[in-house]
């Protein structure tokens, strides 16, 4: 069906009219309702004649006439991306002495799961907050955030966000920050000027994960002798799929800890569950070692490469923990 800018449009999942505001690509056009502006598939915009006709259904001074013809109910559109949710860029250019270069950036958040979910969002300068909104995204929906100068986008801002499933509290919440780096940002830009595409979307979540057991009282640090020697508490330890060793996380109380004898206590950590994982024959592990100077990330690299059964891991960004994690993959004989 075609369009031209200015149409008045209908959306077909929601019902709410408005109004083409611009061409995105073949399939994607732009469309404002109630002053908002979005990307909306073309598959899913209806002229609203149609629509005017089935709900009016009267003409004046006439009786109300019964409808007899049938309105087809909107299919439930695919995923465009794969099943997950998604911050998404979508570059606008301006031509400056006949070449094209890249000018703003608008911002969009992407939900193609099918539960209704819960966000919270900011965008970081380096001293400052450039914007930030909080709200409901629903199930397969999309969300127009903000705009920003291209120049803003190159210098690095952080984007927090945090996500939680509307719909069932015993799903835990997610959050972390996505950073990207200039080399990574010119590719994407690189790659929309050569007509690959419109935008560039990195994933957040692929899905969310129901609320950890209440955590027990496991380790209990013990200084002997200016070392630390970590004691369990009586009870059986299970092996885990993610293992995170924040020092919070292990224990309750640091204070008095030197910075050496927490990373004992990390790695006396990691080691236990190491061997728990294989005595499972778990087929992989992820551990949550953080940024900061990489210190923690270096030696527990360090540990994995004296495991024989370690087959290989990786520390690679990912929507879950950024770049503060490594996935462990294991092999037996």
């Amino acid at each position: 069906m075609k369009f031209s800018i200015g149409d008045k449009v209908v959306l077909k999942r929601t019902g709410e009219e408005g109004r083409v505001t611009a061409f995105i690509d073949k399939q994607l056009v732009e469309v404002e309702v109630n002053g908002t502006a979005f990307p909306v598939y073309l598959e899913e915009v209806d002229h609203p004649y149609l629509k005017w006709f089935t709900e009016k259904g009267t003409t004046p001074g006439r009786r109300p006439v019964q409808q007899e013809i049938a309105v087809e109910k909107p299919a439930v559109r695919a995923p465009r991306l794969a099943k997950g949710i998604y911050l998404s860029f979508m570059p606008e250019f301006k031509m400056v002495d006949m070449e094209e270069i890249p000018d703003t950036v608008k911002v969009y958040l992407l939900n193609e799961l099918p539960v209704s979910t819960k966000y919270s969002y900011e965008a970081r300068g380096r001293n400052e907050s450039l914007f930030k909104h909080e709200g409901t995204i629903h199930a397969f929906g999309n969300v127009y955030l903000h705009s920003m100068p291209y120049i803003e986008l190159s210098d690095q801002p952080r984007f927090h966000w945090s996500l939680q499933d509307a719909g069932d509290t015993m799903m835990a919440k997610e959050e972390n920050i996505l950073r990207i780096k200039p080399a990574k940002l010119f590719e994407h830009i690189s790659k929309i000027m050569e007509g690959g595409s419109s935008s560039f979307s990195y994933l957040l979540i692929d899905g969310f994960k129901p609320q950890p057991e209440e955590k027990e009282e496991t380790f209990v640090p013990v200084v002997r002798a200016g070392r630390v020697d970590v004691q369990s508490v009586n009870r059986r330890e299970e092996p885990r799929h993610e293992l995170d060793l924040h020092i919070e996380q292990l224990l309750d109380n640091v204070k008095g800890l030197t910075n050496a004898e927490i990373i004992h206590i990390q790695l006396s950590t990691l080691q236990r569950y190491l061997q728990l994982a294989i005595s499972a024959r778990q087929d992989r592990m992820v551990v949550i070692h953080g940024l900061g100077k990489g210190k923690l990330r270096e030696e527990v690299h360090n540990v994995l490469k004296t495991v024989p059964e370690v087959a290989r891991y990786k520390n690679e960004w990912s929507g879950r923990y950024g770049f503060g994690a490594t996935e462990i993959f294991f092999r037996y004989a």
